[in-house]
C-alpha cells in the first residue's frame, strides 16, 4: 500500500465472527492493491476482534478501530467515512464476497468516465451457504445524464445496490452524512444521484449474503431496525409515524440541498409527489433479496470461481 491510498474500503462491522474472515478475505485477495481497508468495530461481543486483530497483523492495509461502545450501525458507517484518506471510497459488509476483479473493474471504470461519480458491478443475493438465491439484472436508469430520470427511476425501481459502490470521495463530502430513519439508506443514495450518474460495470463480481442474522432478517419491524441503526431512535420520541415520515422528508430534504438548476429541482418534487401517491401499491420499493427466489441454474458463472481467497486462506 502506498502512503497515501488512492482507495478507502470502510467496512463497519458488529459481531460478524461468522462471515467476517471469508469478507476480508474477499477483499484483500482483490487484484486492485491500492486501498486501505478501514475496520471498525462497533464493541462486538463475539470473536470480531480476535478476527480483525489477526488479519490486521498479516497486512498492513487494515486499520482496525474498535469503539469503547455500541454507536449504532448508522454512526458506525459514517465513522469509516470520515476516516478515509483515499480519493475514492467503498463501503463494505462484513458478511458479502466480492469477485477479484470488482474493485479493479470499477476504478477503471471511474477512470475512463469522469463524469460518473460512482461505479458499480452486477450483483447476486447469496444465501448463508454462499449459494446464489437470486441473480439480478440491474434496471435502474442512474447512468442517464438527466438528474430528474436518475431520481425517478432510483423512487420507482425496486432493488439496487449501488450505496455498495466505489465512490468519489470529494462528492460523499458534500452529501448530507446518512441518518437512521427507515430507509435512510435509499434517501442517501437518491441525495448522490442527484450529483452525478453512476456507472453498472457489466460483470458479476458483488454477491450480497443474505441470511437469518442479517440485520434486516433479525430486525423485522421498522423501529427494531431503526434503532438498530442508532441506539437513539429507541424510545417514545421516535415512533413508526415519524420515522417514516422523515423518509419521506430526506428525499424532499435531498432534491433541495442537490445542485440542481430550477427546472430539475421542479421535475423531481413532482416525481417525488407521484412515488407518494404510489405507496399503496403492493410490492412498490422492495429489495431485490426480498423477492422470490430464482432458478440459480440461470446463472452460467460460478461464485466460487469469482471470489478470492475461498482456498484455504483463513487468518
Amino acid at each position: 500500500m502506498t502512503a497515501q491510498p488512492r482507495l478507502s474500503i470502510g467496512l463497519p462491522v458488529y459481531n460478524g465472527e461468522e462471515y467476517l474472515a471469508e469478507s476480508l478475505d474477499a477483499l484483500l485477495g482483490q487484484t486492485y492493491e491500492d486501498f486501505e481497508l478501514i475496520v471498525s468495530d462497533n464493541a462486538s461481543a463475539d470473536g470480531t476482534e480476535d478476527i480483525c486483530r489477526r488479519y490486521a497483523a498479516k497486512d498492513s492495509r487494515i486499520r482496525y478501530i474498535r469503539l469503547p461502545r455500541n454507536i449504532g450501525a448508522t454512526p458506525n458507517h459514517n465513522h469509516v467515512l470520515a476516516e478515509s484518506r483515499g480519493e475514492l471510497f467503498k463501503w463494505a459488509s462484513h458478511d458479502d464476497l466480492y469477485g477479484r476483479d470488482l474493485l479493479k473493474r470499477c476504478v477503471e471504470a471511474l477512470d475512463e468516465r469522469p463524469e460518473m461519480i460512482l461505479a458499480h458491478t452486477g450483483q447476486a443475493v447469496i444465501d448463508g451457504d454462499g449459494k446464489v438465491k437470486v441473480p439480478y439484472e440491474y434496471t435502474l436508469a442512474t447512468a442517464s445524464p438527466d438528474a430528474p430520470e436518475r431520481f425517478r427511476s432510483l423512487l420507482f425501481e425496486p432493488g439496487g445496490d449501488d450505496f455498495y459502490g466505489v465512490m468519489r470521495t470529494d462528492m460523499l463530502r458534500r452529501v448530507k452524512p446518512m441518518d437512521s430513519y427507515h430507509h435512510a439508506d435509499r434517501t442517501y443514495v437518491a441525495e448522490i444521484t442527484l450529483h452525478g450518474p453512476f456507472h453498472q460495470v457489466p460483470e458479476l463480481l458483488y454477491f450480497r449474503r443474505d441470511h437469518p442474522t442479517r440485520a434486516e432478517r433479525a430486525n423485522p419491524s421498522k423501529r427494531a431496525r431503526c434503532v438498530n441503526l442508532d441506539p437513539r431512535r429507541a424510545g417514545p420520541l421516535h415512533p413508526t409515524p415519524r420515522l417514516l415520515a422523515e423518509y419521506v422528508w430526506g428525499f424532499a430534504s435531498a432534491i433541495r440541498r442537490a445542485p440542481l438548476s430550477p427546472a430539475d429541482r421542479r421535475a423531481c418534487y413532482r416525481h417525488l409527489a407521484a412515488w407518494m401517491t404510489s405507496r399503496v401499491r403492493p410490492g412498490a420499493g422492495e429489495r431485490v433479496e426480498d423477492r422470490a427466489p430464482v432458478d440459480p441454474d440461470r446463472l452460467t458463472v460460478s461464485v466460487d470461481a469469482l471470489v478470492a481467497g475461498r482456498e484455504g486462506r483463513q487468518a
